[in-house]
């Protein structure tokens, strides 16, 4: 049997680190922040999205419940943060958390290469109150929470660890 696995926290935490480091393990690892996996809607101007006033991205749901459904592996980890994505968590085994402070987050935005979001103009404010009101509510759903200023070789073995996977 598949393990189904949902990484997922806000901009920043790591999430694409985790998931290239899990594929260089050769585990299944899939970024659904990205298309095909996601599409930009219209929403309402005062929501807090990391697109901005009036847009966010929201996984297809075609889409993610024909990954979850075909997953034939050990393992398959999907990597996201998006408005629906409780509508799948019936679907995982396990949900994990990622989170890191807010100083962290920030510093990672400026830095990062693989992802331009952080870098323009209120971005970064725009990203911090997202973690603000939306990380105690994905708190909410996962069965794991993992800090993320550890080493992400560390940060890997302890999401392993918490699915049953670390074989070592």
């Amino acid at each position: 049997m598949t393990v189904r696995v949902l990484i997922t926290g806000v901009s920043g935490v790591g999430k694409s680190t985790i998931v290239e480091t899990l594929r260089a393990r050769g585990i299944e690892a899939l970024d659904l922040d990205a298309p095909p996996y996601s599409e930009e809607i219209v929403v309402d101007e005062d929501e807090v999205t990391g697109l901005g006033p009036g847009r966010d991205w929201v996984w297809r749901t075609d889409l993610v419940r024909d990954v979850l459904e075909s997953a034939s592996g050990e393992a398959v980890f999907l990597s996201g943060c998006s408005p629906n994505q409780r509508d799948f968590y019936d679907r995982f085994d396990h949900v994990v958390l990622l989170s890191a402070p807010p100083g962290v987050i920030a510093e990672r935005l400026a830095t990062r290469t693989n992802n331009r979001f952080g870098k323009r103009q209120g971005e970064l404010e725009r990203a911090l109150a997202i973690q603000q009101e939306i990380e105690p509510l994905l708190r909410s759903g996962a069965d794991t929470h993992v800090d993320t200023t550890a080493p992400v070789e560390q940060v890997v073995r302890t999401i392993l660890t918490a699915v049953g996977l670390d074989r070592r």
